[in-house]
């Protein structure tokens, strides 16, 4: 009787939410997971998963279990990487989410310098601009940027990202300049579907906040789509400088409404809760935050 199998197989179980996923991620038949895990709950003499054909889910005494099932692999985990790094070098691999226009033009060079320093160590970087699940993905650590909504999640800031709304000179020039936030309303926005609309639209005037009611004919979840669209003129954007910093630069678009202030949010580096972070993990946070500290993107 492996006991250590049995604990592992039963996280995965959770974790990926399936018999399947989970075998498929640890290259072990979906029979042999639900024999462990059957011997793990005849030993212990309770039922920790509840079993349909469509779904699974943890019964209360499964819950518990499995939240003293995660601190138990983590810090074995954790113990195994703290003697091998006293040996040598920091070296094992790291999966990584990151929005996708803020990973090429942010995070390249810091992590291209960290895996400098520490040439044992692996990442593998996921850049997409949806909310990715840590736990039923997979991933160490994700870099997001704005308010974040769940609260179970282990957070640290990196630094403080800036908005802007723009529009490109021959939109402006075809349809004029709004001169007040209220003034959207008679113009083409474009939206950002991962992120709530007051977010994206949100501006400070005399230490109120007003939120402009927008209409779009274009939405999309991906912010760099959204800055190449509106610098070919089709209407108004609002994002991150990240996004529109280039298009700047090129005077392909043009700030407006500058004197309305949008909220500042923060970049943020996120762990999945119930879990000690990884040394190398920790190591990686450590190394963003130096790197943008005192920076504003």
């Amino acid at each position: 009787m492996n006991k250590f199998e049995q604990l592992e197989s039963f996280v995965a179980v959770v974790d990926n939410h399936s018999f399947s996923a989970a075998g498929e991620k640890m290259g072990v038949a979906k029979s042999v997971l639900s024999r462990r895990i059957s011997e793990l709950e005849k030993r212990l003499g309770v039922q920790l998963l509840q079993r349909t054909t469509r779904k699974l889910s943890l019964t209360d005494s499964g819950r518990h279990f499995y939240q003293r099932s995660v601190g138990l692999l983590s810090d074995l985990s954790e113990a195994e990487q703290m003697v091998a790094d006293a040996q040598g070098n920091l070296s094992g691999k790291i999966k990584l989410a990151a929005p996708l226009g803020l990973g090429i033009e942010h995070l390249s060079k810091p992590i291209t310098e960290f895996m400098n320093r520490h040439p044992e160590i692996e990442i593998d970087i996921n850049l997409n601009d949806r909310q990715i699940d840590l736990i039923a993905e997979g991933f160490d650590l994700a870099v997001r940027i704005g308010h974040l909504q769940d609260s179970s999640l282990i957070v640290r800031k990196l630094a403080s990202v800036h908005f802007a709304v723009c529009a490109s000179p021959e939109y402006l020039e075809k349809h004029g300049e709004p001169g007040h936030p209220s003034e959207l309303s008679a113009h083409q926005v474009l939206v950002y579907t991962n992120a709530p609309i007051g977010s994206q639209w949100g501006f400070q005037e005399n230490g109120k906040r007003v939120t402009p009611r927008v209409k779009s004919r274009l939405s999309a979840n991906n912010g760099e789509l959204l800055a190449k669209v509106a610098s070919l003129g089709l209407a108004i954007t609002a994002g991150p400088l990240f996004y529109l910093q280039g298009y700047i630069e090129r005077k392909e678009l043009v700030p407006i409404l500058g004197q309305f202030k949008q909220p500042e949010v923060g970049m943020y580096a996120v762990y999945p809760p119930g879990r000690l972070v990884s040394r190398r993990v920790k190591m990686l946070s450590d190394y963003l935050r130096d790197y943008f500290q005192d920076k504003s993107i």
